[in-house]
């Protein structure tokens, strides 16, 4: 049937994107890391990297075993105790996911843009306490989402053992699931409107700095609009990939019929798996260091098949 075709083809591009998420992710962290026991220092912008990359890491294989079990186990029922670890788990996961991107958005920003204001001269000469300040106050917020979270599943439970059928399969916890994605929707609105405010900055530098150029009769490709265009590819194709994973969770709230079998859920993991997974090759192509690493590698495969195809042919 056109259901199953469609559940098959969903089913491949998860299976596709999960496994180069946690090879993309796997290489950004491994490649950083070396190059820190390498030169025993590391740089926040890699700091940022490696932990954004782990975070990550934990939201791709939340959704494979999420997946997994749903498929093999579509009834199984979880204790509480572990049902709520496992989602205090994602949420901190995809917290970091979403805010440490977001600083590595602000720091190249403030790193790159050009403007004669007193406070952004301030925060440029002050890099790298705005990304700590930053990540500070969205401890807050994910304090905030927890405590939410755990009154959420505490009512869920409470109502649940009421009706005497407490059990946490998918067909039991809709309303729940709901209010869950409302709530973390809102949460992940307030990052997502940071990283749009610094797209946006972004391009009023590169414009006021275009027509600097113009007026000096200097080239439009000197390095500083070469970085603001690299900036400016980098971070609208974050905001793509976002604004994707950010939909989702937003449609399908008003999803009322959530059946884990149903191509329609399996679409909805398509399109917010896309988020980690994509933007980590984003990350290693825009970073001189990680592109060159993962250039070496694609070379070495390619070097690597040549010699076993003789040997495979003799």
């Amino acid at each position: 049937t056109m259901g199953f075709v469609i559940q098959s083809i969903l089913t491949v591009i998860l299976t596709v994107e999960l496994i180069i998420g946690n090879l993309g992710n796997g290489f950004i962290a491994v490649v950083n890391c070396m190059d820190w026991i390498r030169r025993r220092k590391i740089s926040s912008v890699e700091q940022i990297l490696i932990a954004l990359a782990i975070s990550r890491i934990g939201v791709l294989w939340f959704a494979l075993l999420n997946w997994w079990i749903s498929v093999i186990y579509p009834d199984l029922s979880v204790p509480g105790k572990i049902f709520r670890i496992v989602y205090i788990f994602l949420r901190v996961c995809n917290h970091f996911g979403a805010w440490f991107a977001t600083c590595l958005g602000i720091f190249y920003f403030l790193k790159i843009a050009n403007f004669s204001n007193s406070v952004f001269l301030y925060l440029k000469q002050r890099v790298k306490k705005v990304v700590s300040v930053t990540l500070l106050v969205s401890l807050v917020f994910l304090l905030i989402n927890l405590a939410l979270m755990n009154t959420y599943i505490d009512v869920w439970i409470d109502g649940s053992k009421r009706n005497t059928s407490y059990n946490s399969s998918s067909r039991n916890y809709v309303p729940f699931y709901k209010v869950v994605l409302f709530t973390d929707s809102m949460f992940m609105f307030v990052p997502f409107s940071v990283s749009l405010a610094t797209f946006i900055l972004l391009i009023i530098s590169l414009r006021k700095h275009l027509k600097k150029m113009q007026h000096n009769a200097k080239g439009s490709r000197d390095p500083s609009t070469t970085a603001h265009v690299k900036a400016l590819q980098s971070v609208i194709t974050f905001l793509l990939l976002y604004a994707t994973f950010f939909l989702s969770f937003l449609l399908q709230i008003w999803i009322t019929n959530l059946i884990e079998k149903s191509p329609i859920i399996l679409f909805f993991w398509v399109t917010k798996i896309a988020f980690p997974a994509g933007h980590s090759y984003v990350l290693i192509l825009g970073n001189c260091k990680l592109r060159q690493a993962f250039l070496s590698v694609l070379c070495w495969l390619r070097c690597r098949s040549k010699d076993v195809r003789p040997e495979s042919s003799s």
